[in-house]
């Protein structure tokens, strides 16, 4: 018993939360709360939900608006009697009840608005064969409920899922997961997990036949060998197995799915064994009775990615309107600077490794090129970090337009081109593909965003191998959400002016 304590109080997360051992002594919970105490009231909240939507529609329609035929209370409260329990038994049937399925993505907001309009075709079902009543039931009912039942319920989710959100970052509504493997693969999945608290998975150790007890691995503690695999599954709760198949061998893996890949407590979690290259996601798909993994040409797709497409052309507009105010100001500062064309083409790399010129505002001496190539120095400097502090080619408006990244405006026309994004990994040359190493084919499944965490994080100040891991960071945690926080943090970080040059 004492060293189940001690093993505990080893494990500790990123925010700095205590163990959630302690944190259950002090909110006096007698045992573990499981992910279903954070399902569960769901389904009371869509409940509320159905019946808000149903009684303001039938307000809006028979009260707020005209209506002139005959219409009963009666027939419409027994809809919605009958449409509260029909409409819950949908949504269990669209997956919105299931753990594994909530809680992120936005593939459960999808699910919502297939889940009402199925329970709206329910209700019409229904009125066909409720013969009590001689009125047929109002087409503008049922649109504003369908209507207000996919604002509602959409809305109270994303409020309870930022809940479980806050709740999980403090050590409750979280999954204990033990990962059998502490190679470079497991390590990976380890840090990925632990910089993502809201996924609600809590790595309590590893499981490595090759390491001694006490050893530590990314601060998680290599607990013990697999032949007492089963005794650390029951002494510390474990609920998920994350299975590196890279650190065992064939009969290990097989063995472990012998004795627990039917049990009902623990969930067995396979890594793809590629992760570098998972980062983009997979589809699993049948060939022949055979279970394919395919990788996703792009990173971002379905919702998402029309989420982000939505978000990049209504700001790029707006963007571009704003920047016919200013732009014949910056057309003349530059021309009476320096001698020169008004705009600067840089070839990079975008989307599945396309190249395109991507605009700016010209910053520098013409010949710039020519000027690098004679200063062995500087283009040491250009060759290892991408950029050149103090650079003499940048003309006195060009760092006034760098300070303010004014001299990025341009590439609003590159993202209605669909070339680049808002936010996104940073722009790079071909040239500077060499600095993702393994990770370069991840870069090349998102676009590359006018801003993003390196833009918020420091901009040129932070070191290149730093500059690679935020980008791998955003594609690995991509939501609309963050993009929305990145924009609003990069208006504040361009005012700063901070590692601008």
């Amino acid at each position: 018993m004492a060293s189940r304590v001690s093993q505990r109080q080893i494990i500790s997360t990123r925010t700095g939360v205590p163990p959630f051992s302690t944190l259950r002594k002090r909110v006096g919970l007698g045992r573990r709360l499981s992910t279903f105490w954070a399902v569960a009231p769901l389904i009371l909240l869509d409940a509320v939900c159905i019946v808000f939507s149903m009684a303001t529609a039938y307000w809006a329609r028979f009260h707020l608006l005209e209506y002139y035929g005959p219409f009963s209370v009666a027939f419409y409260t027994r809809l919605t009697l009958i449409a509260v329990p029909m409409w819950v038994l949908i949504f269990t049937l669209n997956w919105l009840y299931h753990p594994d399925r909530l809680f992120g993505g936005t593939q459960e907001y999808v699910n919502v608005i297939n889940a009402c309009t199925a329970g709206l075709v329910g209700l019409i079902f229904y009125s066909f064969l409720d013969r009590s009543v001689e009125h047929d039931i109002s087409r503008g009912w049922l649109a504003i409920t369908w209507f207000f039942s996919v604002v509602s319920v959409s809305s109270a989710r994303f409020g309870y899922r930022r809940l479980v959100y806050y709740l999980r970052q403090r050590g409750l509504f979280v999954r204990r997961a033990l990962i059998v493997g502490a190679n470079e693969e497991g390590r990976a999945v380890a840090a990925q997990l632990r910089a993502s608290p809201i996924a609600g998975v809590e790595v309590v150790g590893f499981v490595e036949p090759t390491q001694h007890r006490g050893a530590k691995v990314e601060s998680v503690p290599v607990l013990n060998g697999l032949n007492r695999l089963g005794s650390l599954i029951r002494s510390l709760e474990v609920d998920d197995l994350i299975v590196i198949p890279t650190a065992l061998r064939r009969e290990e893996l097989l063995d472990i799915y012998r004795d627990w890949g039917t049990d009902s407590g623990v969930r067995i979690c396979l890594s793809s064994g590629l992760y570098e290259l998972f980062t983009t996601g997979a589809q699993v798909r049948e060939v022949g009775f055979i279970p394919m993994m395919s990788l996703n040409r792009t990173r971002i797709t379905g919702m998402d990615a029309l989420l982000k497409m939505v978000l990049d052309y209504v700001g790029a507009v707006v963007g571009c309107a704003m920047l016919m105010l200013i732009f014949p100001f910056i057309a003349l500062a530059i021309y009476l600077d320096s001698p020169g064309p008004l705009f600067h083409r840089r070839r990079v790399v975008g989307l599945r490794g396309r190249r395109f010129d991507a605009y700016k505002f010209r910053t520098m001496i013409p010949d710039a090129g020519a000027y690098l190539d004679t200063h062995h120095k500087l283009q040491e400097e250009w060759e290892q970090t991408g950029k050149i502090q103090d650079d003499p080619r940048i003309t006195r408006v060009g760092r006034l337009l760098r300070r303010y990244s004014l001299d990025e405006l341009p590439q609003l026309f590159n993202v209605l081109r669909g070339q680049m994004s808002l936010v996104g990994p940073r722009m790079i040359t071909p040239a500077e593909l060499k600095h993702f190493h393994r990770w370069r084919h991840n870069l090349l499944t998102v676009k590359p965003g006018m801003t993003g965490l390196w833009q918020i994080s420091g901009r040129s100040d932070i070191a290149y191998e730093e500059r690679v891991r935020m980008d791998m960071q955003y594609i690995r945690n991509y939501t609309v959400w963050q993009d929305l926080k990145l924009l609003f943090g990069t208006v504040r970080a361009v005012f700063k002016g901070r590692g601008a040059y």
